[in-house]
């Protein structure tokens, strides 16, 4: 459960923090709608950039900035739709775009999410304690960037097999960043560098996306209502075509938000993609893949598996090729030419490889279930290309330039999709999956067995924490008034 608890002493002293750092901490509400942001804030961020490390860009944490790199405001729901020239089904699939968050990824909100309710009640005290973000990758990158703004030491960890850009990136924003073996499968070893240093004496706190109740509010109060909205905008019978949302599993947070949708679309399916590679959901299974931005060999503690209705596993193979398809001169060509318009094919690139993955099993879940050209799909472009230019580099050394003849077979590999290993879960499928939580949450990593029953059997367990998201904002509003510095 999500502690609000107050620690006066570490309040005061992460007020005192905020105040000299001239930080203003937004609300969920605020993300939610950033027209009611205080106006003095939305004009002076139009001389920010995006990415700066500048504190105001906390408020730019929402799905509605607007697409610039700099001097931005805020529009509709960042999103992009996929046209059946490009999918091979008649089905609307739908893609809210992460690029233009801070640090071009929405992990910077799950970040937020867990960082900021520690903050406001006093737990974390930036001055003292160092911010550990364990992450395979974009939570890491999130959480080092609150971190700097916060003037707070940070480390993040992320397996070395990551690409190369993420590291770059970190040197110049984290206090330090420490590589455990492995890449995307090898969550336990950077579960397993946690412990080392909880155990090293030194003054920090973890802040682990994928047991921190943090990351699923936010993803269930921000991304929810943002496609909510973004649903209400495609179609006006939502009750009817509004079919599913698709999402990849990674640290279980933005699967919350199928949570939300459940409560608003009762008859909305909410599927789960991994990669065929590491089968953990489809097949207990286990191995190492290619889908950057995505972990796997667990069951996250966020997920709440009841609600999960299917789950879908992909080659990686297939995103790998897609990437070059969606990235490469004579890909891009092959894509206008056969009839993808070109808005859509020259901002292919707005979809980062596990962002192709959803794509993919979005494709699977029209098929599987036949949708019409009315129907809607939902998923999400966690990031964009920006962080993986290397490899593409690494794919042209190994396999040659791209030409039209690799586009033809990329295309062709796309058209080829279809609904294997995929499965509808019934209720003891899902049992199953949650029941996985045991070995690594309870028996590795010390949580209570009590509350892997609750989050099975008691039916307000998830309700509890979604109820917390206006606590967390009148904390948030608490602090803001401490440090005096909305009134200035």
């Amino acid at each position: 459960m999500l502690d609000l608890t107050i620690n006066p002493q570490g309040l005061e002293s992460a007020v005192a923090c905020a105040r000299e750092k001239n930080i203003i901490i937004p609300t969920l509400e605020q993300m939610c709608h950033p027209e009611t942001i205080p106006a003095a804030i939305r004009e002076k961020l139009g001389s920010v950039g995006l990415w700066d490390l500048n504190p105001l860009n906390l408020f730019r944490i929402t799905w509605k900035n607007e697409p610039a790199v700099s001097g931005g405001k805020y529009a509709g729901v960042n999103h992009i739709e996929l046209p059946s020239s490009l999918t091979g089904v008649p089905a609307r699939i739908v893609m809210l775009v992460g690029k233009w968050f801070p640090t071009g990824a929405h992990k910077v909100g799950a970040a937020f999410g867990c960082l900021a309710p520690r903050l406001v009640t006093g737990q974390f005290d930036p001055r003292k304690q160092k911010a550990v973000w364990p992450s395979t990758g974009n939570y890491c990158r999130g959480g080092a960037y609150d971190s700097n703004l916060l003037g707070c030491e940070s480390i993040a960890i992320l397996p070395e097999g990551m690409s190369q850009e993420r590291f770059d990136w970190l040197a110049a924003v984290a206090g330090e960043t420490i590589k455990t073996p492995g890449s995307e499968s090898n969550v336990k070893e950077i579960f397993d560098k946690c412990w080392e240093l909880r155990k090293s004496g030194d003054d920090i706190m973890i802040f682990n996306q994928f047991d921190d109740m943090g990351n699923y509010l936010w993803h269930y109060t921000v991304t929810g209502r943002a496609m909510v909205e973004l649903i209400e905008q495609l179609t006006d019978d939502a009750d009817k075509r509004f079919k599913g949302v698709v999402l990849s599993t990674g640290s279980g947070g933005t699967l919350a938000s199928g949570d939300y949708l459940k409560q608003q679309y009762a008859h909305v399916k909410v599927a789960a993609c991994e990669a065929l590679q590491c089968p953990t959901l489809l097949n207990n299974g286990f191995g190492a893949h290619r889908i950057e931005g995505i972990g796997d060999k667990h069951v996250p503690w966020v997920h709440n598996v009841r609600n999960t209705d299917m789950v879908i596993a992909v080659d990686d193979e297939v995103p790998m090729n897609l990437i070059r398809l969606f990235n490469e001169p004579a890909g891009v060509a092959a894509l206008k030419e056969h009839g993808v318009p070109a808005e859509i094919a020259d901002n292919l690139h707005l979809l980062g490889i596990s962002s192709v993955a959803n794509m993919i099993s979005a494709v699977k879940f029209a098929k599987y279930y036949e949708l019409g050209e009315d129907d809607v799909v939902l998923s999400v472009a966690t990031d964009s290309m920006e962080m993986y230019q290397s490899r593409l580099a690494e794919l042209t050394a190994e396999k040659g330039a791209y030409d039209e003849q690799d586009a033809a077979y990329s295309r062709g590999m796309l058209a080829a999709t279809t609904i294997d290993n995929m499965e509808e879960l019934g209720y003891y499928d899902r049992k199953r999956i949650h029941n996985l939580k045991y070995y690594t949450w309870i028996e590795q990593q010390g949580m209570a067995f009590a509350d892997i029953q609750a989050q099975w059997y008691d039916e307000h367990y998830w309700e509890n924490i979604q109820r917390l998201a206006p606590e967390v904002d009148k904390l948030i509003d608490a602090f803001n008034a401490k440090t005096g510095l909305l009134e200035g």
